[in-house]
């Protein structure tokens, strides 16, 4: 496997990826997706297209459609006349993230309540079903959940069949939520709450209440996002690039 520069090394794990590339670009954005969300390659650390079409053997204009798109899920930043650098992690950055979850998800579940077919909810109660046998949930010490289908989120975000909101939530937030869930660690007292939490979610949605739906999800990810600043302030007392800090 190439290595991109002397600052950080590609460990990329094909068999994690969640689907599979359909062409160039598809497969390099993949590989630095997985490694960036991982914390292979550090924030802050250079990515440009030069170096890329050097070391994976592509062209540079598949190198700048990758990155354009690494842009576009906010997991690289740009700034004028300086290179695409991998997105800095602060607090303030995550904070937000979490409060626009909170409307848009809530906003999702209202519409997957009233738009998801039985079998698809059918699917997502499978799913859960499945999350349960795994030893990490069950001794309450992490709920880890894999990308795309295999995410309740973006399952239920998918199950809005509203374009906007998918695309806003699955193409652009979570790859950066999964960056901030890895580099921070996956372990959370709040492990067995938060599956308890899904199983109330799905079962409003199965009773197609949308409102009632919508209140338990942006209740849901209100008690993620107290957690992660106490978890934080316990640790920390606080957190570089925190508003004020």
């Amino acid at each position: 496997m190439p290595s991109l520069s002397d600052n950080y090394d590609i460990h990329l794990q094909p068999e994690k990826l969640t689907s599979i590339p359909n062409s160039a670009v598809d497969q390099l954005y993949q590989r630095l997706r997985f490694d960036i969300t991982h914390g292979h390659i550090p924030a802050g650390s250079k990515i440009g297209e030069a170096q890329l079409s050097r070391d994976y053997q592509v062209s540079r204009s598949t190198a700048r459609e990758a990155i354009g798109r690494l842009e576009a899920a906010y997991l690289v930043q740009r700034k004028a006349n300086a290179s695409p650098r991998v997105a800095d992690l602060s607090l303030h950055d995550l904070l937000e993230i979490f409060h626009v979850r909170e409307a848009l998800e809530g906003m999702a579940c209202r519409l997957a309540a009233s738009r998801m077919k039985d079998a698809e909810i059918a699917e997502l109660e499978h799913l859960l079903r499945e999350q349960m046998n795994s030893t990490e949930l069950q001794s309450g010490r992490a709920y880890y959940q894999k990308e795309g289908d295999l995410d309740f989120h973006y399952r239920l975000v998918q199950g809005s069949g509203n374009n906007k909101l998918i695309h806003i939530l699955c193409d652009e937030l979570y790859a950066r939520v999964r960056m901030y869930r890895y580099q921070f660690g996956m372990e959370s007292p709040r492990a067995s709450d938060a599956y308890a939490e899904h199983l109330q979610i799905v079962k409003a949605v199965a009773d197609r209440d949308g409102e009632m739906a919508e209140m338990l999800m942006r209740r849901h990810i209100r008690a993620s996002r107290l957690n992660v600043e106490r978890q934080i302030m316990e640790r920390d007392g606080d957190w570089p690039g925190a508003p004020g800090g």
